[in-house]
């Protein structure tokens, strides 16, 4: 490609809408233009990555036996409604009505779509297991979409689906997915870690995530430096504290005034926090529910949500905290509140003598003790992971990341085949439903997440596997005709040799084209000037180190390539 035709319009500001470094670099680098909110044109050179990335996805899907189908982006609400997703998705599904009335959505995903389509076919044992795979855009109506690819409306998605006669061979499945993944983010060149993740709206009860490491991650993972173990911090699970043994006290109801908070309170009675019973009254579809952790800790309300197996979970009104307790928020406690669920985090039960709120604005309880003066609904692991805390494998202490999410792989088993009647005939003949699993990659989000990984102040800084182009071709001069006819014969020969190259002809100063370059993030820059004319050393600058060589034109092919492999 010679640069002179080349659309990719460069900026030399930084757009004020730009929050994150790959949209700021994808939008100066010419990559992508906005067309509204979380929606974007992939300009020239952002398609050619995203089709590098396509087809290394490709490529190990279909290594690992997944078969490439297109499904519909516009699904019914029928297969929606079947499953009862339609109307507890919420507000992030496209829903449109075509000329009949009918109720229909843009695809957010596809578990229902292709589970009708299998259903209809697969009727026996022997014809599973069955992995099926597409990659196409999906829609999702953010409340707010942000970050340029990284959280939009219309994004590139891989989804694959396997299809089991049992959960033996959704193992083995999954088993291949999480290698082709492993496999699919280190030949994109990215640091990555897969950890373990909740399912969210996809349901099932297995899944682990795949994080591209990155500073500017918006998700929070935990590791252990120890032994393998990592997770999402939403999904990290946590042992229970134990405390040292106390003879229980009398409980003592005690003015607190104007104590709301545990800090505030743990410096009225000269207590520590981890002293203190946190109590947060949240509203479900179900109800108002109590949830309980140690004052010094954090509720995780993807955990609590899971124990009470709701749909919707927020904060509860104040209004409604003082219906049920008479006090407010600050000063609640789980001490005499009867007929609603209480859910305690596991640390919580191994308190002696702790404080809570006393149900009475401006009052705590002193010396509450878990099993005397309250009995929890459930008693469950509620609580956020925090860095130091004991690893729940081998008790070393956890540290954390940033991470983007990339991929997630599911276990669905039968949540979807059950409730569509997805089923076969088993080796005595008996109905059986299929056994599911589902695997997503974020194409265009990985795209992003590389540049959020591998970039500096000059630009992006690709891999060579999924850069635009590898190499970028730069005389100084495009007036001097010694430089122009040695560029034209070089860039013929980087092409003829299967190296994508960019001629940049342009009739620009150097210094403009050597940023464009680091800009755009070519992984070998090219530099032909008069030492290249004069002694035949042909400069070759590597984008992600900095490394200047310099080679003769008779072995530039061979010392390109080996560059390349490296990179």
């Amino acid at each position: 490609m010679r640069a002179s035709l080349l659309y990719a319009p460069t900026l030399r500001e930084t757009p004020a809408e730009a929050e994150v470094i790959s949209h700021q670099l994808m939008l100066r680098a010419g990559f992508i233009r906005k067309s509204a909110g979380g929606m974007y044109t992939y300009l020239p050179l952002a398609w050619r990555v995203l089709k590098k990335i396509e087809t290394i996805v490709r490529e190990e899907m279909n290594a690992k036996g997944g078969q490439e189908v297109a499904m519909p982006i516009i699904q019914p609400a029928e297969i929606w409604q079947e499953t009862g997703r339609w109307d507890v998705y919420g507000d992030e599904m496209f829903r449109l009505k075509d000329r009949h009335n009918r109720d229909f959505c843009l695809g957010p995903t596809h578990e229902e779509m292709i589970t009708t389509v299998v259903r209809s076919d697969v009727r026996s044992y022997r014809q599973l297991p069955l992995m099926l795979y597409q990659i196409q855009n999906k829609y999702r109506d953010e409340i707010r979409p942000r970050f340029g690819l990284m959280r939009g409306r219309e994004f590139i998605m891989k989804d694959l689906y396997s299809f089991d006669r049992d959960e033996k061979g959704l193992d083995e499945n999954y088993a291949k997915m999480y290698d082709a993944y492993s496999r699919i983010f280190t030949r994109c060149g990215l640091a990555f870690r897969p950890v373990e993740a909740d399912s969210g709206a996809i349901g099932g009860s297995g899944s682990h995530e795949f994080m591209v490491i990155a500073d500017s991650g918006e998700a929070a993972i935990v590791y252990c430096p120890e032994c393998n173990y990592a997770a999402n911090v939403e999904k990290a699970e946590l042992l229970p504290i134990s405390a040292g043994i106390e003879v229980p006290d009398t409980l003592v109801e005690k003015s607190t005034p104007g104590t709301k908070t545990i800090e505030e309170i743990s410096g009225f009675l000269g207590v520590s926090a981890d002293k203190t019973i946190k109590t947060l009254a949240y509203q479900t579809e179900k109800g108002l529910v109590l949830a309980l952790v140690r004052g010094d800790h954090e509720i995780n309300e993807i955990k609590l949500q899971n124990q009470l197996n709701c749909l919707h979970l927020g904060l509860a009104d104040e209004t409604a905290v003082v219906r049920l307790t008479g006090a407010i928020p600050g000063f609640i406690g789980p001490v005499g509140v009867k007929d609603t669920v209480i859910v305690a985090d596991a640390t919580v039960m191994n308190m002696h003598n702790a404080v809570s709120g006393a149900n009475k604005t401006d009052y705590h309880y002193i010396n509450v003790n878990p099993g005397r003066d309250f009995n929890p609904t459930i008693v469950a692991d509620i609580r956020l992971i925090k860095e130091n805390d004991p690893c729940p494998r081998c008790g070393a202490a956890v540290a954390t990341a940033r991470g983007i999410e990339v991929g997630q792989v599911f276990k669905l088993y039968t949540k979807y085949t059950s409730a569509l009647k997805a089923t076969y005939l088993d080796e005595n003949g008996k109905e059986r439903p299929m056994v599911m699993g589902c695997y997503g990659i974020g194409v265009s989000r990985t795209m992003a997440a590389a540049i959020e990984q591998n970039h500096d102040e000059n630009g992006i800084v690709w891999s060579a596997a999924i850069a635009p182009y590898q190499a970028v071709v730069i005389p100084v001069n495009v007036k001097d005709d010694a430089q122009m006819v040695l560029a034209e014969r070089l860039y013929q020969l980087l092409n003829e040799a299967g190296i994508e190259a960019v001629l940049d002809d342009r009739a620009e100063r150097a210094g403009v084209k050597f940023k464009d370059a680091d800009l755009i993030g070519y992984p070998l820059k090219i530099t032909l000037g008069p030492k290249a004319i004069n002694e035949n050393k042909i400069e070759v600058k590597v984008r992600r180190s900095g490394e200047v060589f310099f080679f003769e034109t008779d072995n530039l092919i061979d010392e390109v390539q080996q560059l390349l492999s490296t990179l």
